[in-house]
């Protein structure tokens, strides 16, 4: 089979795939710039970063949220090693304009840059609170998934945060994604609070070769909160890759 690597999105580490760890054991899963202990990079050089910490032969792309976008890309640019895309919670365009009313709520993009201009963990564990806003967790099952899903012993740096910020209100993949011709499998939830499951449709009728899940009653991170279903989806896929 293909290699398998994942990328996590804003303001989280490679911790967030902790269940995924266990199934897709053989993945390889990479933190981005400034986030989960890693260097500090400008936003400019991220793709470049990562590109370099591709498997050398053609891998499938598992990201989410600006982890996809950043999947998008990458396959883009380097067809030639990426054989497939698995785009989770992922968007073409982050902020909503006049021309594109499927991106995130300027209430929720302000929100994200008081966190980062205030450096502080309440405000971005009110982040995590929105990423799962919609799945319906009890107190208990939400406490457990942020206590294991958070690397609390790497925080995110400033600089990190503010790289990505720059990627969600600058990038603009509409152009781009219309000559992806990767396989693709999007996933995304029904309730997801952050990026509209509109973006994910869209995706849908402008990437040629692709396959959906949407999941009901589900927020942001269908693979912390839905796991089974993610993975055995995600599996099925790779298996046929």
């Amino acid at each position: 089979m293909k290699p398998l690597l994942f990328l996590h999105g804003w303001a989280q580490s490679k911790q967030i795939w902790f269940q995924q760890m266990e199934t897709f054991a053989d993945a390889q899963f990479i933190n981005l710039p400034g986030h989960g202990g890693e260097a500090d990079l400008s936003s400019d050089v991220w793709l470049q970063t990562i590109a370099e910490q591709l498997p050398q032969e053609p891998c499938l792309l598992v990201g989410w949220s600006l982890g996809g976008m950043l999947a998008m890309q990458l396959a883009h640019r380097y067809p030639d090693r990426v054989a497939g895309l698995a785009l989770v919670s992922t968007t073409p365009r982050f902020r909503t304009d006049s021309n594109w009313p499927h991106g995130s709520s300027d209430e929720v993009f302000n929100g994200f840059n008081q966190a980062v201009t205030a450096a502080s963990p309440k405000i971005l564990s009110r982040f995590f609170a929105l990423m799962l806003h919609g799945d319906g967790l009890g107190r208990s099952d939400y406490n457990q998934l942020a206590k294991s899903a958070v690397d609390r012993e790497n925080r995110m740096s400033k600089q990190g945060l503010e790289a990505g910020m720059e990627l969600l209100e600058q990038l603009d993949l509409r152009e781009l994604v219309k000559d992806i011709q990767q396989p693709t499998l999007l996933i995304h939830g029904e309730s997801d609070a952050i990026v509209p499951c509109a973006a994910s449709l869209w995706l849908a009728q402008n990437i040629p070769d692709n396959q959906q899940l949407f999941l009901p009653a589900c927020g942001h991170a269908p693979f912390l909160t839905q796991p089974e279903q993610f993975n055995s989806t995600l599996q099925t896929w790779w298996h046929s890759q």
